[in-house]
């Protein structure tokens, strides 16, 4: 589990890809993004854009869709 990072310290070079390969990882094994921002002490933004730069598909949001109902 990766450590909780101070939050607002700027994040680089190798412990930046660090934490992208390491969240990279957990978002595929199917960890949601607000489950890996509470536990790295980071924002929702920062995850996202964290992924979003490793080239991560990120998944839909889920949930109900609003269609015609089944009958």
């Amino acid at each position: 589990m990766a450590e909780t990072l101070k939050k607002g310290t700027r994040v680089t070079g190798a412990d930046r890809e660090k934490l992208a390969s390491d969240l990279k990882k957990r978002y595929s094994a199917g960890e949601s993004i607000r489950a890996l921002a509470a536990s790295t002490g980071r924002s929702y933004g920062f995850i996202h854009r964290i992924l979003s730069e490793s080239g991560v598909t990120l998944r839909g949001r889920g949930g109900a869709t609003r269609g015609k109902s089944k009958r």
